[in-house]
């Protein structure tokens, strides 16, 4: 039996929002490179959103390749003029 999710009460801030925005842009960055379309989606949504929080300042903190890979290049893949899937 898989272990079961702790559920973080806490919403993450400062240093460690902006740590793990990282981690999932580079979690859909690994996806895309191993040509899973749909855990890649799933894990952009999740670093969007969490993107979506920071401050001017914090998305400056976020490097640069990142960055345009979550805003521009993905956008271009699974942007809001594309065809959802499974449809």
């Amino acid at each position: 039996m898989p272990a079961k999710k702790k559920k973080n009460d806490k919403p993450l801030v400062g240093k460690a929002l902006i740590k793990e925005v990282n981690r999932r842009i580079r979690v859909a960055r690994s996806y895309w490179d191993a040509h899973n379309n749909r855990a890649c989606r799933g894990e952009r949504e999740k670093a969007m959103a969490l993107y979506e929080t920071l401050t001017k300042e914090q998305r400056e903190q976020v490097p640069q390749t990142l960055r345009v890979w979550l805003r521009y290049r993905s956008e271009k893949y699974f942007g809001e003029h594309r065809t959802k899937p499974g449809k």
